[in-house]
């Protein structure tokens, strides 16, 4: 009999490590097939609350967060290598703007409310990290609500509960993403590698 099992993974969908940590939460998974039954639920997390609404030039942002274009570069080169063994092929070189993600997590909630959560969280990642496309815009918004078959996009989408929902992910005491709930009773901050991931959720359900 497969064990059900919640997994709630407080994400931000322009933090290259959360998409890192999904492929391998994935992996966890698949070592652990036939045991669970996983329910996976995305939390609201931005990196940068304080992100103008239209958000930024990256190479203006990189060089604000970590003093300098170079440095910014040599984390990206690291993050790349990381990402090839997850099969991303991060696209950081053509990415231009670092946008305000509060749309973005207004998508994943109306959408997961529909079921499809994992389909638009998908699609949010692969098209900010390898398609390097602008994932605050309406038009991107959009097309990836549209793609995911998303009922009531975006006059459905509810920003008070969302924001709400974040600031409740923050009182948990979450300060750093991907971070990986499992049923509630513990976390894991940070992308493991599978084998680690699929340790902390055999605790989980003993």
């Amino acid at each position: 009999m497969q064990t059900p099992l919640t997994i709630e993974i407080a994400s931000d969908v322009i933090c290259p490590w959360c998409y890192i940590g999904k492929r391998r939460l994935e992996k966890a998974l698949a070592l652990l097939d036939g045991e669970l039954k996983p329910v996976i639920r995305w939390l609201p997390f931005q990196l940068n609350p304080d992100m103008p609404a239209g958000g930024m030039a990256r190479a203006e942002y990189r060089k604000r967060k970590f003093g300098s274009l170079e440095r910014g570069r040599e984390l990206d080169a690291r993050v790349a290598a990381e990402g090839r063994g997850e099969g991303i092929d991060f696209a950081f070189e053509r990415i231009e703007r670092t946008p305000n993600t509060a749309a973005a997590h207004q998508l994943i909630d109306l959408a997961q409310s529909q079921g499809k959560g994992r389909e638009v969280v998908d699609a949010l990642f692969r098209a900010y990290f390898e398609e390097a496309r602008d994932i605050g815009s309406d038009e991107v918004l959009g097309s990836i609500a549209t793609a995911a078959a998303v009922q009531g996009w975006p006059s459905d989408a509810n920003a008070q509960a969302v924001a709400e929902r974040e600031d409740g992910v923050r009182n948990l005491g979450i300060s750093a993403v991907p971070t990986f709930i499992f049923e509630r009773k513990f976390g894991v901050s940070g992308a493991h590698p599978p084998e680690a991931l699929a340790a902390a959720i055999k605790d989980a359900i003993k």
